[in-house]
């Protein structure tokens, strides 16, 4: 198909193309707010379905609400007509078009050119009106209250917040992006005549604020989001896309000695811990057992040998563990055991705890293999 994509230089409009080319099975046509102006008149005339995103937001002057919303609607109808092309469209609308406010009389003028023009032509019309966009590419102090908050939180800059109880309904980019490629095939959910996104996620102001600073400190408190939260999942995603070109990395806290040395990656309270140990040559670690902790050892470098004997029994079992063939080694609770660097270079382990080391309960009982 060829696809006609109106502010595809637009946060949608961007992650649209993105998607469409990765897809690699559709020829594009990109039009935004300078590109070409004879170049519609083709497109129009050519593509085969219409993404009409293009709109104006935040204007300087209240006029230009019109001339994005409504006026340029009309043009690109004009040039359709003229080229009798009968393509569906897709329209992105807001649920402000429901308000009597400027934005919202403007993105109303839009949509009942639309409607007028699908019924009085028979094109297949797909008008979304959609409440807050967030994700991945959105604009700070433009697209969003999301997007400014992980922007600023991200870069400690100051956020306001006139009433963190204000509700607001989020949809995420990901979400919005399956349902317009579900309409290119015909496949949509409407309600009221409306297409609509399915996922729809409520939640205050304050809520999203206090789950951004968390995923700020996580990295002092070496903390994950709860990924099974569809919610909280995407607004990581989005609060990780705002950070700063040179603040990707972070550096962990290393517990070295004469042996190696020992690093935590990741503390969460459901899952556990997950951490990285560093063995120098010859060297032993462990000679301790636990009541309840668990653990997986994942030898990825070196050559070692992981010792077991079971509390008041004789019997040594070895296993030999190496970076050149991974595998995962459990240990149970009630087995002292060691790992001892048997080659001649570091031996790197990552090792996971069914819980986060307390010092306060340390289920840690030495006893020698």
């Amino acid at each position: 198909m060829k696809i006609l994509i109106t502010g595809s230089s637009g946060f949608i409009g961007r992650n649209l193309t993105a998607e469409l080319k990765s897809r690699n099975v559709h020829e594009l046509f990109l039009y935004d707010v300078d590109t070409n102006e004879e170049l519609l008149d083709r497109y129009a005339k050519e593509c085969d379905f219409v993404f009409h995103l293009a709109g104006i937001n935040r204007p300087k002057d209240e006029a230009e609400f019109l001339e994005g919303n409504r006026d340029f609607t009309a043009i690109l109808l004009q040039k359709l007509k003229e080229h009798d092309n009968k393509a569906p469209i897709l329209v992105s609308s807001s649920v402000q078009a429901e308000l009597d406010n400027p934005y919202g009389r403007s993105k109303k003028a839009g949509e009942e050119l639309l409607i007028k023009y699908a019924e009085e032509n028979g094109i297949n019309l797909f008008l979304y009106r959609l409440p807050n966009v967030f994700g991945k590419w959105s604009r700070p102090n433009y697209n969003s209250a999301v997007a400014t908050f992980c922007h600023n939180i991200a870069r400690d800059l100051p956020i306001q917040v006139n009433d963190p109880n204000t509700v607001l309904r989020l949809v995420y980019i990901d979400d919005v992006l399956c349902e317009f490629i579900n309409a290119l095939e015909g496949k949509v959910v409407r309600e009221d005549g409306y297409c609509i996104i399915p996922t729809v996620h409520t939640v205050t102001l304050q809520t999203i604020v206090d789950l951004l600073h968390s995923f700020k400190e996580s990295r002092s408190t070496l903390s994950v989001p709860n990924m099974r939260n569809a919610f909280e999942k995407a607004l990581y995603s989005t609060y990780l896309s705002f950070l700063p070109e040179d603040g990707f990395s972070y550096t962990l806290k290393m517990n070295s000695d004469p042996r190696g040395s020992f690093t935590e990656i990741i503390r969460t309270a459901e899952r556990g811990q997950f951490s990285v140990n560093i063995s120098n040559p010859s060297i032993t670690k462990g000679n301790h057992w636990h009541h309840t902790k668990n653990e997986k050892f994942v030898v990825v470098q070196g050559e070692g040998v992981i010792r077991f004997r079971k509390i008041n029994t004789e019997e040594v079992i070895e296993y030999k563990v190496s970076g050149s063939s991974i595998e995962v080694v459990d240990i149970p609770p009630g087995y002292t055991h060691t790992i001892t660097n048997v080659g001649e270079g570091e031996l790197v382990t990552f090792m996971w705890a069914n819980e986060p080391f307390d010092p306060n309960n340390p289920d840690t009982i030495y006893e020698e293999v």
